[in-house]
This record gives structure tokens, sequence and C-alpha cells, in this order.
């Protein structure tokens, strides 16, 4: 880049249609015409300052030494200082109307220094030489809609021990974690925020560097490393973002030149109390061009595969709560940020974590919806392990906690989330929720499980659940590895890595996940007994698998029900197999449909159930010499 002023698109940037702001604002390193590192160009937008300076550990933090000068009348400020070199330091050092100097960090910064320290660094994006040509190019041509999905929610700071020494520990990392979820047979990772944050015990849930992929692990070219060899293992990376509010540590956006800028005027509206963070307002234009820019950024640079837009409910209405009013110009943003991103690259993924029911968020703009591709389907969830958590002996009177999620199953595209959140905060771990003793505990968590890889939905499991960790997450430290040499753990471990296989292998289980053709109820009333029995289908119909759970510990040598079609069924999955933990209750052979009516069907399967168990059966189609 060489010592030119940017010709700024100022009209856009205020009017919320900019999606490269990023260019314009921020610190860039200029080069002469030897292509030498000759300086840093510096832009920042301030409308309410009286004077902006550039400050760094290059002028000892000296405001007076490289006063900007404003370029333009709304307030951006610009500087070009020689002699810049890759990571220096620096902040803006900016006068306000109250004639107050505050050091603010760049909110355009591409990097960060290491917490505690909160200045900027100045870097060059440029230059990585990327691997996933093949992958990008495949991904293109994906319809997630109609294909398997199975996500593992990530916290790099407490997956892994990882050394304390500063260094490149995205590679570190990578290492281990890269095969570790090859070999179980996850599709994506979602990282908990990787923007830069100042406090851990946040979890990244704070930003202050929207731009900045945080430097506790390594530098923004680590971390392009790190997602690179991700795609050339065929392993998608989704991001948390949280565009709705931000940290109020004084060096991030919050009154970023002594007023109100990024975030909502009025306190009411913009104090988010519980969370402790200010509302971002997201109908201002600048707002709106600093996020949607932001999106395009982490696409354009860092090639992620998509966004778990955090805290949707917080958008849709004032303060997370309906009877505040619903936000709709906070809506209309959701709406031009899908378009935004998807005219961008129609293949990277928007996931709406909202726990609302405003409807058509999984609608495409032009069809009148917010432009959403996922929703997480916090009612399945919270629901689900409700139910599991009852004993065993009252399931039969909250029946309706399981069959009730399917009444609105196919009204939005869900993904089911079993997420950090439902491990924390004295929630305890998936197992430690269960009732009964130690065996029934497992029994229950692998039919817990089993049930969501088998509904209508695309699958969401955080980091240790699936080898069944005893505790609750804890975000400083690393999993609890050292249980995988216990039977029960490593069992566990077992049975989740077949039962993804078993989900991958099988379209019944993923390809009509949004169509209520790919799902129909053999049995959803056997309240007495607390069983479920159903069928999911593939787009062929003679491709369907059957699910039946048994919610209790009472197991039965012969059970029957209805079944679609004559033919042979065999059992692919049973959570009872004694290599998974349990008591080894299962059909060994393909069972044959019998002539006789059972529930809606003309023929029925009669088979042995084992207590507390799922047990899926694949159909194949009777022949003429059968």
């Amino acid at each position: 880049m060489t010592n030119q002023q940017y010709n700024f698109d100022v009209a856009a940037f205020l009017s919320g249609t900019s999606q490269s702001a990023f260019q314009m604002l921020g610190a860039k390193l200029t080069t002469d015409e030897q292509n030498h590192v000759s300086g840093g160009l510096y832009s920042v937008y301030a409308p309410h300052a009286k004077s902006v300076s550039v400050v760094g550990d290059f002028n000892n933090w000296d405001p007076q030494k490289h006063v900007m000068k404003k370029v333009d009348k709304c307030g951006i400020y610009q500087l070009f200082i020689s002699g810049i070199q890759q990571l220096d330091n620096y902040k803006y050092a900016i006068v306000t109307a109250a004639n107050k100097t505050i050091l603010k960090a760049d909110p355009y910064a591409y990097y960060a220094d290491v917490r505690p320290n909160t200045a900027s660094k100045i870097y060059d994006l440029e230059g990585f030489h990327w691997h996933d040509e093949e992958y990008l190019l495949n991904r293109k041509s994906h319809d997630y809609t109609t294909e398997k999905m199975a996500i593992y929610e990530v916290h790099l700071g407490s997956w892994m021990k990882i050394s304390e020494s500063i260094g490149d520990k995205y590679m570190e990392i990578a290492d281990s974690l890269i095969p570790y979820v090859k070999k179980e047979g996850f599709t994506h990772i979602e990282l908990l925020p990787i923007t830069e944050h100042p406090l851990d015990e946040s979890w990244g849930y704070q930003t202050t560097g929207y731009y900045s992929a945080t430097s506790r692990y390594g530098t923004p070219k680590d971390f392009m490393s790190f997602i690179d060899r991700c795609h050339q293992n065929d392993i998608g990376v989704i991001m948390d973002w949280i565009p709705g509010h931000t940290c109020k540590d004084e060096h991030g956006l919050i009154l970023f030149d002594g007023e109100p800028l990024y975030e909502y005027s009025e306190s009411k509206i913009c104090e988010n109390v519980v969370w402790g963070t200010a509302n971002l307002d997201l109908s201002s234009g600048v707002t709106r061009s600093f996020l949607i820019s932001n999106a395009i950024f982490w696409v354009k640079y860092y090639h992620i595969d998509g966004f778990r837009i955090d805290a949707v409910s917080n958008i849709i209405y004032f303060l997370g709560d309906s009877r505040n009013g619903t936000n709709y110009p906070a809506i209309d943003f959701l709406k031009n940020l899908s378009v935004a991103v998807k005219q961008f690259d129609s293949s990277v993924l928007l996931i709406a974590e909202d726990s609302t029911d405003y409807p058509a968020i999984t609608k495409s703009v032009a069809e009148g919806g917010v432009g959403f591709d996922y929703k997480w389907n916090m009612g399945w969830m919270n629901d689900t392990l409700r139910y599991f958590e009852k004993d065993p002996i009252h399931r039969q009177y909250h029946h309706d906690l399981i069959t009730f999620g399917l009444i609105y199953a196919f009204s939005e595209k869900f993904i089911l989330p079993l997420s950090h959140d439902e491990v924390v905060h004295g929630k305890r771990s998936l197992v430690s929720k269960m009732p009964g003793d130690d065996w029934q505990k497992f029994a229950n968590y692998r039919t817990l499980l089993g049930l969501q890889f088998v509904h209508p939905g695309k699958k969401l499991l955080f980091m240790g659940d699936e080898f069944g960790q005893r505790d609750e997450w804890k975000d400083k430290g690393e999993l609890d590895w050292f249980l995988l040499q216990y039977s029960a753990y490593s069992q566990a471990a077992k049975y989740v890595r077949d039962l993804i296989a078993v989900y991958k292998h099988h379209k019944a289980l993923y390809e009509l996940d949004h169509n209520p053709q790919g799902f129909e109820w053999i049995d959803a009333n056997n309240k007495e007994q607390s069983v479920f029995s159903f069928i999911r289908y593939a787009k062929d119909p003679n491709d369907f698998c059957i699910v039946v759970i048994n919610m209790t510990p009472q197991a039965y040598e012969t059970f029957s029900f209805g079944v679609p079609k004559l033919g042979t069924y065999t059992e692919i999955l049973n959570s009872d197999k004694e290599l998974y933990g349990g008591s080894n209750v299962y059909n060994g052979v393909p069972v044959k449909s019998i002539m006789q009516a059972k529930h809606q069907f003309e023929q029925s399967l009669v088979i042995k159930l084992a207590p507390l168990s799922i047990s899926v059966f694949e159909y194949t189609k009777q022949t003429l010499n059968q």
C-alpha cells in the first residue's frame, strides 16, 4: 500500500450500506516504491472529538507528537506516520467535548496486545497463502438443509492444555483438535468467540476487538493457518459472533469519542444489566456499516464458514424482553446483514441463537423472512433436558415434553443444541443431570444423545459431552481427558463415535430434516410405558429408519409396533450394547415384519426392547423369494 489517502465512501459508511469499512478505517502499513514498509496510515471516525492523536511505543504515548488531521467534516481523522513497523502498539488519544483525554483501542484494528494489555497492534493481513481452494469450491455446491451436520462446539482455551509461552498456540491446538474432530466424525467446529476480549471469564462474549483474532493463541495469520488446516481436513469453522452488545471496558467501543457512537444514547435501552454490557444501536448507519463490514471481513480474510449470532432475542426485542417492544430497526439490520453476506458468498451460514418465537427467522429476506440459514431450537433443548432430569417413574406424566417439539419442528430450519450454556453455572454436566445410579445415568445419557441424533434438525454438541464428562465445564484448565482411561467414559466415547457414524451414513436421519415428509410417528401416545416410536424418511420413500426409544428401566423380551412396509429390519444402533456400557439387550439378527395390523399400519414388527435405550432399525425391502 502506498502513502496515499483513502477515497472514503462517506455516504455509504454513514448510511449503513458500507460493506468494506475496514478498508478505509483502521491502521494500515504502507510501502515505498521498493515495496519496503515505510510507515503506517491511521484512519479513525470520531465525530464528537475536539482532536485525535495517535499514541504508542514509537512516541512514548505522547498525544502531542502525532496529531491527526480531520479529512472529512463528518469526523474522519487521518495521519501517516513514517517508520511504523509490523506489530507496533498504538491507541487513539481522543480529546472529548468535555476536554477530557481518553485512550481508545482502534475499532478496526486487526490485532491486539496480549491481555492484560489493551493496545492495538498494526498488522498486515495480506500475503497468507491458502490451500483450501477445493474446499471452498465444494462449499459453494453444498445444500446443508439436505446434508449431514454435526457441530463440535469448542472453547479453545480449555479444550486441551496448551503451553504458557507466547507463540503459535493456534497450531498447537490444531495438532490435536483437528485429528480428534475427524476421528469423532464431526463436520464442523464452532468456536466460542475468537474476537479480542479483555477477560477470560467472559469466554469472549464481551468483545472489544471485532476485527482482531484474539492474541491469546497467536497472530492473525496463525489463526488463518488454523482454519486452512481445518478446511484441508474437510472441517468447517463457525465463529460465535456478538453484534448485539459490547464490552464496557474503557478502551473499547463504549463512549468512543466521549459520546455514544456505536451504542444507544438512551440508557434505558443501552444498559444490559444482566451481562454488564452496552447494547449496540443497530439502527445507526455507522454501527451497521461497522458490523456488516465486520462479517464480510471474516469471510474475506479468514474464510470463515459461518456465524453463530449470539443473543438474537436481545436484538429482536429491546433488552431481550418482548414486553419492552419489538426492535424493528434491529431486525432490519439482521435482514441487511443476511443480504450483504449472501451477496458476498452465498455458501456462508448464518445461525441464530434465538429463544423467541418471532416468525420466519430462517426464511430468506426475499421470502419475507429475517434471512438466517438456521436457528437453535432452544425449546427442544429445554423440554428434552427437563424430561430427562425426571425420574423414569414420573416420565409418563411429562410425555408431551418429548412430543410437543414435533409440532413446530418444521416451522424453522433448526439446529438441536446441547451447548456450553447447559453445562455451567450449577446446571451440571449431561451425565450428572440424569437420574438414578451410575449405570442409569449413563444409560439415560446415551439415550439423550441418541434422541438428538435421530430427531429432525442438525446437531451441536459441546466439547466433553462426547465422552460423558462428569463435572461441569471448567473454563480454566482442560477437559477431563484422564476419564477416558475408565471404561464408563471410553464406552461413552465409543458410543458417540458410532452414533455420529450411523447418523452420517443414513440419509433418512438427515436428508429431510426440515421437511415434514421426513418424519412420521408410529406411536406418540404410549405414556404408560414411556416408549416413543417413529420413522425417519429420506427423499426415497423406501429409504427409512425406524426409531424406538424406551425411557424407563423396564426391558421387554417382546415389544410390538406397526411398520409401514413388509420386509426386513436390521438394528443398526442399540445404545444398550455391552460395548457401550449397557446390559446387552439387543436384536442380533435382522427382524422380519409380520402381516399383523398395528397402529396405523397393516404390518408390524416384534423386537427385544432394552431398558433406558434407543434402537434404530434400517429397512430392507422384501423380495419375492422371501
